[in-house]
């Protein structure tokens, strides 16, 4: 066996410090992978869902109104309530013609035309005579009786309403302490009064109506 003297030793400094410098040198030179080994991209954040939009309501276009024509307007009815149906009055309702004696057939058109425009006619005349001062009157009659039927009829009903029972419990009140305890007593006094009839009574009466 060999021995080695200390001679032949070679020293060796061994930095460890040195060495990590060159691990990281060595880490930060090394190149970066290819693109198919490569990560994937971080994927976008979702986004948080919009809230649905209203539709937008088609705004109405106007149409436009027809404007009546005199043909098209109904005649107002002026007698709603049927108050004077017994005036309506044709000629149907007057002028008869029966089959056998029969008129010309010109005679019985303007007889009945006549007879149409007649009665229309005087009417219109004398209803613009009579009709608006006819019409007063019987406003201003209608008004009188609605005036005295608001302002003195009623409220004497409402008044003698309120105060009749109040006169009713005076009246059984004075009834019932002044005139019943009379009534009743007159009544026991008559009571007592007693009428007897003989036959002897009865003889002087027969003899006089005999005579």
């Amino acid at each position: 066996m060999m021995m080695v003297s200390d001679d032949c030793l070679v020293e060796c400094k061994i930095d460890d410090d040195s060495e990590e410098e060159n691990g990281e040198e060595e880490q930060l030179k090394i190149p970066p992978p290819p693109p198919e080994f490569a990560s994937k991209a971080s994927t976008p954040v979702p986004k948080p869902p919009t809230p649905p939009t209203a539709p937008a309501t088609p705004t109405p276009t106007p149409t436009p109104t027809p404007t009546p024509t005199p043909s098209s307007i109904q005649p107002v009815n002026r007698d709603p309530y049927g108050i004077n149906k017994h005036l309506k009055v044709e000629v149907s309702d007057v002028l008869a013609e029966p089959t056998t004696p029969h008129s010309i057939d010109q005679v019985w058109f303007y007889s009945v035309s006549g007879f149409e425009k007649t009665r229309i006619w005087t009417y219109r005349c004398l209803s613009l005579l009579f009709a608006v001062p006819l019409a007063l009157l019987c406003g201003i009659f209608l008004a009188i009786l609605a005036c005295l039927h608001v302002w003195f009829l009623v409220p004497c009903i409402q008044l003698s309403n309120t105060f009749l029972p109040c006169l009713r419990s005076l009246c059984l009140c004075s009834v019932n302490v002044f005139i019943s305890p009379f009534c009743t007593s007159l009544a026991l006094c008559c009571s007592q009064i007693n009428i007897l009839l003989s036959n002897k009574d009865w003889h002087p009466t027969r003899d006089k109506e005999a005579v």
